[in-house]
């Protein structure tokens, strides 16, 4: 197996813009020549659109585009200008009077760090197209203004954001980038050790997100608003729409290893799929393969990210990377 650039997967282009003062922005991901593509969304708080051509019984077989997004719900204007960019480039579901690109989106809750008045509108949506090819993991595009580990609050919470990681085995690409915006904390998914999230009061070490939430019973209305990972798979493999959507559940596996407490009710966790290529391979493999790149590429989110607005990296607490 083959460690290579999850941009080097054929038949899709990356690009993202971001506001870095404000800390947010997004990532697209263009399919010019279509993609079938699948959707699982485990998180209570979703901000999503288009979510429902996703379904097996919707008509359309293939979509245009998968933008994530910052901003919470604001942000879904922002697919409003991958649309105008598509549309400028002869690219969408023809119904014989005009192509009608098909795009869907995820936003996650950035809105806590940095200007929460500064969202992901269509102006950058249409940068993020034009920027495509710039992907980079780290604090950019949808993962400019990730956090995690913030059950007590931003004073406790660390800085995270965009992350990538594809593998080649044989003919077969598989591929994730997933933007970690987590209530909970970040596991190595291999070991166990806990790699970021919530912070002592001093910032001298991890606390249990799990154990703090165990401490009572007493019911929480307000988690800290909102937080949501979210994020895509992309494989050369030939599968269906309907195939794509168990691809995509399970690809999820992969977050629920890497991320605990996961799929709360104050996570809107939702994680795309998307089939690009003719490669044949076997659904079960490509899905076991999803959740280990999708584990990785969390990790490198991690990894990736610069501390920023507050929040400390992980690259910034000596304790954190022994």
């Amino acid at each position: 197996m083959l460690q290579i650039p999850v941009t080097s997967i054929p038949n899709i282009q990356i690009g993202q813009a971001q506001d870095a003062a404000a800390a947010t922005g997004c990532t697209v991901i263009l399919c010019p020549a279509g993609a079938a593509a699948g959707l699982d969304v485990r998180g209570g708080g979703p901000a999503s659109r288009e979510s429902e051509l996703l379904r097996p019984v919707a008509a359309a077989d293939k979509i245009h585009a998968v933008l994530l997004s910052g901003g919470s719900a604001f942000g879904l204007d922002a697919a409003g200008g991958v649309m105008r960019w598509l549309a400028e480039h002869d690219i969408g579901f023809d119904t014989g009077v005009a192509k009608v690109p098909l795009v869907c989106a995820s936003c996650l809750y950035d809105l806590t760090v940095g200007a929460s008045t500064v969202r992901p509108g269509p102006a950058m949506g249409y940068e993020a197209c034009e920027n495509a090819g710039n992907y980079q993991d780290g604090c950019f595009g949808a993962g400019a203004g990730a956090s995690v580990g913030k059950f007590r609050g931003m004073g406790q919470a660390m800085k995270t954001g965009i992350g990538s990681y594809a593998v080649r085995l044989g003919a077969l690409e598989v591929g994730a980038v997933v933007a970690v915006n987590a209530l909970g904390d970040v596991f190595d998914w291999r070991t166990g050790r806990q790699r970021a999230g919530l912070l002592a009061e001093d910032r001298s070490g991890f606390l249990s997100t799990e154990a703090e939430m165990f401490r009572s019973s007493k019911v929480v209305k307000n988690k800290f608003v909102g937080n949501t990972t979210i994020g895509a798979v992309i494989t050369n493999a030939c599968f269906s729409k309907t195939e794509m959507n168990k691809i995509a559940a399970m690809a999820q596996n992969g977050m629920v290893r890497a991320i605990r407490p996961v799929n709360t009710t104050a996570d809107g966790d939702s994680l795309y799929a998307l089939s690009v290529g003719e490669v044949e391979a076997d659904l079960d493999m490509v899905g076991t393969l999803a959740a280990q790149v999708v584990s990785e590429a969390i990790l490198r989110a991690v990894d990736s990210a610069a501390g920023g607005y507050g929040l400390p990296a992980r690259r910034d607490l000596p304790w954190a990377r022994d």
